[in-house]
This record gives structure tokens, C-alpha cells and sequence, in this order.
């Protein structure tokens, strides 16, 4: 059997990661979900575990410093990274995870569409 472990790092995401880890585990369930806190100052935390996720914490601030971790860390077949602010289409999550299997890729890598001006932060949309 195929292991898939859905990757979310975290900073600050009370508001939207229960969501986010509900919505993945419905399209992927037979994936494990990872949260990665990286010192949030909110319930990012109690609200990850409550949604069925495995939280873990990364103490150097930087989401470098968590995608390293997580990828020193976990041991999967297929990674899925997506952020815990709920811009990510999770509905698309078994069709990525299935053309990488069957196409036998290396990596897919799906787009964020925005669906509000609020989606990102300033700055963060010429990045993406």
C-alpha cells in the first residue's frame, strides 16, 4: 500500500486549519496529516489536533526551517504540501496524487487559484 502524508506547515492558522485537515483527510483518508507549528502564538495547535491531525513543532522560525524538518522527518511514498490557510483546492488532492502514481512522476505540483483580493498577503502574490 501506497503512504501518503499530507504535509502542513503552520503559523498562526487557528482560523482555517481545522478546515484544512478535515478537507484533506476527506479527499485523501487513508493519508496521515501532518501539521508542523512553527511557534504559533494562537490555538493553530489544540485546533490541528481536534481535526484528526498529527501535530508536530519546528522551533526555528521559517517556513525553510519547517519544510526541511518535515521532509527529514516523515517517511512517506507521495508528499502533498499545502499551506494551512485553506487557499488550496484540497478536491483536487486524489487527482495529483494519482497522475504522479500513475504517470510515475517525481513531483506535481498543483497551482493555488486566487479566489479573493485577500488571498495573499502583499508581496506574496508575485512570489506564488
Amino acid at each position: 500500500m501506497t503512504k501518503i502524508a499530507v504535509l502542513i506547515p503552520c503559523y498562526n492558522e487557528e482560523k482555517a486549519i481545522y478546515k484544512v485537515v478535515k478537507d484533506f483527510k476527506s479527499q485523501l483518508p487513508e493519508a496521515d496529516i501532518y501539521v508542523y507549528d512553527n511557534n504559533s502564538r494562537d490555538n493553530t495547535t489544540e485546533e490541528a489536533k481536534r481535526a484528526g491531525a498529527i501535530v508536530k513543532f519546528e522551533p526555528r522560525q521559517g517556513k525553510g526551517h519547517v519544510v526541511r524538518q518535515m521532509f527529514s522527518n516523515i517517511e512517506a511514498d507521495v508528499y502533498l504540501m499545502v499551506d494551512g490557510d485553506g487557499t488550496y483546492d484540497h478536491s483536487r488532492a486524489r487527482e495529483l496524487v494519482n497522475a504522479l502514481l500513475e504517470h510515475q512522476l517525481d513531483m506535481v505540483i498543483g497551482t493555488r487559484v486566487e479566489k479573493t483580493e485577500t488571498a495573499h498577503r502583499t508581496g506574496h502574490k508575485l512570489g506564488n
